[in-house]
């Protein structure tokens, strides 16, 4: 009985690439493409910032910790998180469940620019952004480190990024399936 994983996680801080990268991985295998943050907002009836704004982010935590949950089971899928979802041990145990995990990474300066201008990232509501998105990323590290795989995006191109993911998912695949006999 084979225990291989086979969707794949895309995990990281905003602005690393990881909902345009998911899109065209999902396209290209031929494989649904979950967005947890999307479903959240179908769920909840509202925008992540609206969310963030009327509840507060241990209430946005909570749905996004039940979504990651309900689909955790899943398989064939491409999967892409907020990025924070890492931060609760119970979001990486799920997703490690039928899927390997890959975190794109950036540069903080490199995320600023691919954000500075998006309205819609609560968290970079400050004065000093890019001040907020260095903290943030400090902080997330240790469980961003809890990922399979990393990969730096700050120097990458959508296609090269895509092409990256499927070199190292594919090797991990192969690794899980291996490990499992």
């Amino acid at each position: 009985m084979s225990n291989k994983k086979n969707n794949i996680v895309l995990v990281g801080f905003m602005g690393t690439g990881k909902s345009v990268v998911g899109r065209r991985l999902a396209k290209i295998l031929k494989r649904e493409f979950i967005d947890t943050d999307k479903i959240i907002e179908e769920r909840a009836g509202k925008s992540i910032s609206e969310i963030f704004s009327d509840e507060g982010e241990i209430h946005f935590r909570n749905l996004e910790a039940d979504v990651i949950k309900d689909i955790s089971d899943k398989k064939n899928c491409v999967i892409v998180t907020g990025g924070g979802a890492v931060i609760r041990d119970e979001n990486i145990n799920n997703l490690k469940k039928e899927g390997i995990i890959i975190c794109l990474k950036a540069l903080p300066e490199v995320i600023y620019k691919r954000v500075r201008y998006d309205i819609k990232r609560p968290l970079l509501q400050t004065e000093n952004p890019l001040k907020k998105i260095k903290e943030l990323l400090e902080y997330r590290e240790k469980y961003y480190e809890k990922a399979d795989c990393f990969i730096d995006t700050s120097k990458m191109t959508v296609e090269k990024i895509v092409e990256e993911v499927l070199r190292v998912g594919e090797v991990n695949v192969k690794y899980q399936s291996s490990k499992s006999k």
